[in-house]
């Protein structure tokens, strides 16, 4: 009997391939880079498995390519938004992700781009970087404190309950807005929360419904002074319309580690100096990487095995 074929898209730990080795024939990219659309199609042909990142696109053209013996997609990422998992289903292929395990990385990761756009630290880094001398004077380089003020978190799940949690430790007020409206006096509508917040956080999932929400309407809505922090998907945000609100004064800054065409950011917003920009930094921890990868091997062995997938995407969810 011919071994399971597994196709993994980008280099994983060798502790996470090697279950993936006993399970089966493991290919894995040699790319340091994302697989082309033309070289995922080739990679998943024939395949039992695939490990998919979230740069690669799993749809209709993948899955032909992939033929009838493909069984499981498993995504190493939380979100699913690069995976057709209707289409999935309809073939009777397994979708999977990595929920739970980058919840504290990514908080944290939120924290920090809301203090250091606050508080102006990549501004002074580049100061200090440039050799341009400088001498500390009361008005030098001032920001915005941010105990007393309000929090506005946009999807109050796993991750914006932690990020609630960490705010609060540094005093700040928190109310939020879900499309599953969670109970308690601190959720409000999202005008409310647009129109009250000192700083807006988004950490809702990117579907049809919240592409563009923050659009150059929800930036005007915002309070004049306001930040608005993401980490969750760029396409939330409409980059062209966060520039012109950044420029012109419409909103104080930005912290992003998402983009609309990531990995390309909006050629305006990375001339201004109040937006922080990191790459896609919110589960870079050794530790949630680690365990991200391994969650998604532990799927494929599970369905390959013939057991259920530890953690499946219900095409329901969508």
């Amino acid at each position: 009997m011919t071994a399971p074929r597994i196709v993994v898209t980008r280099a994983l730990p060798e502790e996470v391939l090697r279950p993936l080795r006993s399970a089966g024939s493991v290919w894995v990219s040699p790319h340091d880079r994302p697989l082309t659309p033309e070289e995922l199609r080739e990679a998943v042909r024939d395949a039992d498995a695939v490990i998919s990142m979230l740069s690669d696109r799993i749809d209709d053209t993948v899955l032909d390519a992939a033929g009838s013996r493909l069984r499981i997609v498993a995504n190493t990422a939380v979100g699913y938004d690069n995976v057709d998992v209707p289409a999935l289903a309809r073939r009777g292929v397994v979708a999977t992700n990595t929920p739970g395990v980058l919840v504290d990385a990514t908080a944290d990761l939120t924290m920090a781009l809301l203090l250091a756009v606050t508080r102006r630290v990549a501004e002074g880094d580049r100061l200090v970087r440039s050799g341009t001398a400088w001498s500390w004077d009361i008005s030098f380089l001032l920001g915005t404190g941010i105990q007393g003020k309000q929090l506005g978190i946009i999807g109050y799940g796993h991750i914006g309950k932690a990020v609630a949690t960490r705010a609060a430790a540094f005093g700040m007020r928190v109310v939020h807005h879900s499309r599953r409206r969670a109970p308690g006096t601190n959720a409000v509508s999202l005008d409310e929360l647009l129109a009250t917040s000192d700083v807006v956080s988004l950490h809702c999932p990117l579907t049809t419904d919240t592409r563009h929400l923050i659009d150059a309407g929800a930036l005007h809505a915002m309070k004049r002074g306001a930040f608005l922090i993401n980490t969750a998907r760029g396409p939330v945000v409409d980059e062209a319309a966060l520039a012109d609100a950044l420029a012109g004064g419409g909103i104080a800054g930005a912290g992003l580690d998402v983009y609309e065409h990531e990995p390309q950011v909006h050629e305006r917003l990375r001339t201004l100096d109040n937006v922080v920009l990191a790459p896609h930094l919110g589960s870079a921890t050794v530790e949630t990487r680690t365990r991200m990868a391994q969650l998604a091997a532990e799927n494929v062995v599970a369905v390959l095995s013939g057991g259920q997938a530890p953690t499946p995407i219900s095409v329901l969810s969508c």
